[in-house]
């Protein structure tokens, strides 16, 4: 089942036609594409002056904004690597590799008006508790009915990433016991599918690793990507049978493999991420258009626990310089 299928089956099939950047052997057509993504990832960086025509299209030709837009493919293993060090010794964390690049574009176009509010995007994951059968009273339904509720007293509208199925020790790929949300999982999923102020996300489909290395925990990686989409497409179908069709991909464990780019396009409009993101498809800045949809991956110092992301959250709120600002929390820390 993909994106367009799911969303707009008017669209003209060849208006977003996926093609692989690593497979393609016409490389104008890649460099066509990064060009596309480029001008998208700007219109990102500016959608509300453009929107409200304060800002007019031809001001965005400026080098400040090329070099913060600029899209690249995904980089060779040792790159990969290089910069997964650079980001354990925060050299790559948000508000030095993102936030400072993209509020300087900003700046450069539009001056003194470039201060607003930051965008925050929160993202929690994810329910039901990866551990929740394991752990019942520590991860079950009640403690993420008292988080939600939290939620909803404070007004803050969030991104909750789901799976249509829970595991048994799924941090144990020899582990091979799943099953159905039960009914109070499902009642609670129906609540959060029908709130105002909460978007779900597909977060997989039963959260099991197929590695049991820490360094590796992946439900996705190492698949084929024939073998990917049916996982992806089974996990759909089950929410579906529940009226959830989520338009939002949240990787499990954050990773997923190069070679999944294009199904993930193809059924979702925006792929999120992490810091072991970068170990599998490279370091991106934060919306970037990439592979025909939105990338969107998450950051320390705003990825972790509240008492950690609070003082980033302040900070970028103190800077006002009108990003989109993505903030991951996992709700069973």
């Amino acid at each position: 089942m993909t994106r367009s299928a799911r969303t707009d089956p008017a669209r003209a099939p060849c208006s977003l036609a996926p093609v692989s950047l690593a497979a393609s052997a016409d490389r104008s057509v890649a460099a066509g594409l990064r060009a596309r993504d480029e001008l998208r990832t700007v219109r990102l960086l500016f959608d509300a002056e453009l929107a409200d025509g304060s800002l007019a299209p031809a001001a965005l030709d400026a080098w400040a904004v090329r070099r913060a837009a600029r899209a690249r493919p995904v980089p060779r293993p040792r790159l990969r690597l290089a910069q997964d060090v650079a980001r354990k010794l925060g050299r790559l964390d948000w508000e030095r590799a993102v936030a400072q690049p993209l509020g300087q574009a900003r700046r450069a176009v539009l001056g003194a008006a470039a201060a607003a509010p930051p965008r925050f995007l929160v993202r929690v994951d994810e329910f039901p508790h990866y551990q929740a059968w394991d752990e019942p009273e520590r991860f079950g339904g009640e403690r993420f009915a008292r988080f939600h509720e939290l939620m909803g007293a404070a007004r803050v509208p969030y991104l909750i990433a789901v799976t249509p199925r829970l595991s048994r020790a799924p941090l144990s790929p020899a582990e091979t016991r799943s099953r159905a949300l039960d009914a109070g999982e499902l009642a609670q999923l129906a609540e959060l599918a029908a709130a105002a102020d909460v978007t779900v996300a597909l977060h997989g489909r039963d959260h099991r690793t197929r590695f049991a290395n820490p360094r590796q925990h992946s439900e996705l990686c190492g698949l084929t990507p024939a073998d990917a989409a049916a996982l992806l497409d089974d996990a759909l179908a089950q929410l579906a049978a529940h009226g959830v069709e989520p338009e939002i991909f949240v990787p499990p464990y954050n990773r997923f493999d190069a070679a999944h780019l294009e199904l993930l396009a193809e059924r979702f409009a925006v792929v999120c991420g992490g810091p072991e993101s970068i170990g599998t498809i490279g370091f991106r800045r934060s919306p970037v258009w990439f592979h025909d949809a939105v990338h969107l991956p998450g950051y320390a110092p705003l990825y972790g626990h509240a008492r950690e992301v609070l003082p980033a959250a302040e900070r970028a709120l103190a800077a006002r310089d009108g990003l989109w600002t993505p903030i991951v929390l996992h709700w069973g820390w």
